[in-house]
């Protein structure tokens, strides 16, 4: 079977209103059945850790609760929501997504995503959020369209 680029992005938000929460557990639910993308981390050290730290979630919990349970995205926020020491106060939830939402990779990064997918460096791209879709849409050509 192929393997699977994550294609719900970061901007992307479940009834909590937590922008990349949904990517989160569709990676980790992906590479729990082993049909996640190479390339792709289940938790990477970017908006992943953004968001396990800004809402007081310990990264093997997750994950384990992921793999073991397979949650739907509605189940996976419940648990979310029971876990002791969530921050999901509506000034935290704000708090991380401005961080997401304002966060921009470096210029090598930049130059790199816009040159890989034959964008001219002006175009003023800098988000990451951005960047990370347009990689997203590269890497599903490549293995499914091209």
């Amino acid at each position: 079977m192929s393997k699977i680029v994550p294609l719900i992005g970061s901007a992307e938000v479940g009834p909590l209103g937590v922008l990349h929460l949904p990517r989160l557990w569709l990676k980790v639910s992906l590479d729990a059945k082993g049909l996640l993308a190479d390339g792709y981390p289940a938790v990477g050290k970017g908006f992943d850790q953004m968001v396990l730290d800004g809402l007081g979630l310990e990264k093997e919990a997750v994950v384990d609760y992921i793999t073991r349970n397979r949650p739907t995205y509605p189940q996976f926020e419940t648990w979310i929501k029971q876990q002791p020491g969530t921050r999901l106060d509506t000034a935290s939830i704000a708090k991380l997504n401005e961080a997401i939402r304002s966060y921009n990779h470096d210029d090598g990064t930049v130059q790199s995503v816009l040159g890989d997918n034959e964008l001219p460096p002006d175009v003023g791209i800098r988000d990451a959020v951005t960047l990370n879709r347009i990689d997203d849409w590269k890497c599903f050509h490549e293995a499914f369209l091209k």
